[in-house]
């Protein structure tokens, strides 16, 4: 039987390099769970994983009674403790995610784009949180929503939140102000929101709809992806260059006469949005695609601690 192609999100030398890495929350979350995620919140809720045949001295509570009937066979309902943190990853489908520079760290022999980069992380966050006992859920978008998966704790969730990424391809335009807006609203409990985006939109729009999930009092994590080029414009010759979120907008251009002003515009960009992170004391990471993700993800998760 061959592998399911949504399996290539977890290479095993790439979960390898995390190790013995956790994502925990820095700040109080509501759930419970035993042991280290102990709650700060008082009482206990529970969450249906899966049926198993019932055995004598089984708890009679438990049982499944629509099962019951459906199939005239005795199964118990089996719960797991509600955990402490629940993590929704938000990942960027735009076009402007589709580009993948020539020094993009390489998978298969080619350079990841950042959309494909995004997709990498998202994967390995999902697998580490349920395989710590969190729950993660998954929300794809460019100016709509196009997926979400509430977060759940289940060992099923990981392969949701990996087919969710197989069929997902970056295109459309960014609106991630009105997208933030509305997760925010979306999700029933506060947690950890994990974005995964190159930011291309409104810098004042988007520091307001980050704002949200703080009054939401949602811990935020920002992982802030570009590309090498965006970082340097290093381009000489003269080029037509492509807007990825509109086909037919394309522009001719000696890179050489708008090196400064675009390199300017840029540290400024990126200076605004780092700023607002801190004032909003959200976890803010910029992720270069010339760093292998596996790499950028552990060194983050260990010095995150």
């Amino acid at each position: 039987m061959s592998t399911p192609s949504y399996m290539r999100f977890l290479p095993p030398e790439a979960l390898a390099k995390l190790g013995r890495c956790e994502l925990s929350a820095r700040g109080v979350v509501e759930g419970f769970i035993s042991g280290k995620h102990k709650s700060p919140f008082k009482g206990f809720s529970v969450e249906f994983a899966e049926h198993r045949q019932y055995t004598p001295g089984d708890d009679l509570r438990n049982l499944d009674w629509r099962v019951l009937a459906r199939k005239d066979r005795y199964f118990i309902k089996q719960y797991i403790e509600e955990t402490n943190m629940r993590a929704t990853l938000l990942l960027d489908a735009s076009g402007s995610m589709a580009y993948a520079g020539e020094a993009a760290a390489p998978r298969d022999g080619r350079p990841l784009s950042k959309f494909a980069y995004a997709q990498y992380i998202a994967a390995m966050l999902g697998y580490l949180l349920v395989n710590q006992q969190d729950a993660a859920g998954l929300v794809t978008f460019d100016t709509a929503l196009r997926a979400y998966l509430p977060a759940r704790a289940r060992a099923s969730q990981v392969r949701g939140i990996l087919e969710t990424l197989d069929r997902t391809e970056p295109g459309g335009e960014t609106g991630l102000a009105d997208i933030f807006h509305d997760i925010a609203e979306r999700i029933p409990r506060r947690g950890l929101v994990v974005i995964l985006s190159d930011l291309f939109d409104d810098p004042a729009a988007l520091v307001q709809a980050l704002h949200h999930f703080r009054y939401r009092r949602h811990e935020v994590l920002l992982f802030h992806v570009v590309a090498e080029e965006e970082l340097t414009f290093p381009f000489e010759s003269y080029t037509k260059f492509q807007d990825l979120e509109c086909a037919d907008n394309r522009l001719p251009i000696d890179p050489r006469t708008i090196r400064a002003t675009y390199l300017s515009r840029m540290r400024a960009f990126l200076s605004e949005i780092e700023a607002a992170c801190g004032r909003l004391k959200i976890d803010y990471v910029r992720m270069n695609t010339r760093v292998p993700y596996d790499q950028a993800l552990a060194e983050y998760l260990s010095l995150r601690g």
